[in-house]
């Protein structure tokens, strides 16, 4: 007999999950239902896409690893705990992706790009000393605002739609060309680069921080608050105090650009190859997925398969006589500070 997806009255066989509306549907042997919320369609999310009615022994699963502007209901209480399991930036969620965007140790340790400071300086009779590329513009956490009266007080080289005032080569200005050779090459010969979140939450970090500590370029951070729990050393970054106004940070930006000795120390961890941050070594390490490396699984399909083990485990567990295991997503799967709710 024909099984069809209850919602999408699409034929299933048993195993097959089949995407709708921003969700996976599956309906297998057991009754197991699972609504995954994909990054193709994560700004898209509505409530009126989950898998209803939704029966006792229907598990829901969030897949969510983008930032919370792009969906807010997703990040309060009454959504977030209707899921049984999760995997989003949060380390609290179940299968956490917080490093999601960054490959390896040995990628962020490698001196392949790296521009020795003598060159860096000599760099500096045609370029500032602080870079910023940003198309998304005036973003939940305002740093465009931020940006725009520090440039007021130091040199910014903006290759970005924001705050626009240099052009990258014709051939490197699509989005797409942001993990080129050459996009890496451009961004190596600045002392600083302005790596600025589009929201501020607990680990949310993407590549704005990974991507100048690849190059060995200084990064002057805003995003996560507990951001020096990722960092590779505790001197590896400059992060910015909102409250303190831009001039100031201009200010010690300018004196780390006169003063090689103390610059140089910001990058200290880099050139002895060094990351003393044991958290972030045993993430990188211990994590069951991998970033653009063949020999590793993907987080999709790490998460999907970890769901499906839970549920299979309950159904054993039916047959034993013995009580389902419960999960259930906490309001920490995907945690905005009191300041950036909506």
């Amino acid at each position: 007999m024909e099984k069809r997806d209850p919602w999408t009255k699409k034929i299933l066989d048993s195993k097959q999950i089949s995407q709708s509306a921003g969700t996976y549907a599956a309906d297998n042997y057991h009754n197991f239902t699972a609504a995954v919320h994909k990054r193709c369609s994560g700004t898209d999310f509505n409530i009126d896409n989950l898998p209803l009615p939704r029966k006792e022994n229907h598990q829901w699963a969030l897949f969510h690893e983008e930032s919370p502007k792009n969906n807010y209901k997703l990040f309060h209480e009454p959504v977030i705990t209707l899921f049984n399991h999760t995997a989003t930036f949060s380390q609290h969620s179940h299968l956490p992706l917080t490093t999601q965007h960054l490959e390896s140790l040995h990628v962020l340790t490698s001196l392949a790009f790296f521009l020795p400071l003598a060159q860096k300086n000599h760099l500096r009779q045609t370029l500032a000393p602080v870079v910023y590329v940003q198309s998304d513009c005036d973003p939940p956490s305002d740093r465009d605002v931020y940006v725009w009266e520090l440039m007021k007080h130091i040199q910014v080289d903006s290759y970005g739609q924001c705050l626009h005032n240099k052009d990258l080569p014709t051939h490197l200005r699509e989005s797409t060309a942001m993990e080129e050779q050459g996009f890496y090459q451009i961004l190596a010969q600045y002392k600083f680069i302005l790596a600025f979140e589009n929201a501020v939450c607990d680990d949310y970090v993407t590549e704005k921080l990974w991507r100048p500590l690849k190059l060995g370029v200084v990064p002057v951070y805003f995003g996560a608050p507990n951001i020096h729990t990722w960092l590779p050393s505790n001197r590896s970054a400059i992060v910015v105090d909102p409250n303190e106004p831009p001039e100031k940070l201009a200010q010690y930006l300018k004196r780390l650009d006169k003063n090689d000795w103390e610059y140089l120390t910001y990058l200290d961890w880099k050139l002895k190859q060094e990351v003393s941050n044991q958290r972030l070594v045993k993430e990188l390490r211990e994590r069951q997925w991998g970033v653009q490396d063949v020999n590793q699984d993907n987080f999709i399909d790490v998460f999907e398969c970890m769901v499906c083990n839970r549920v299979w485990e309950n159904f054993k567990r039916q047959k034993k006589g013995l009580p389902s295991r419960v999960w259930q997503a906490e309001r920490g799967s995907s945690h905005m500070p009191a300041s950036e709710d909506v």
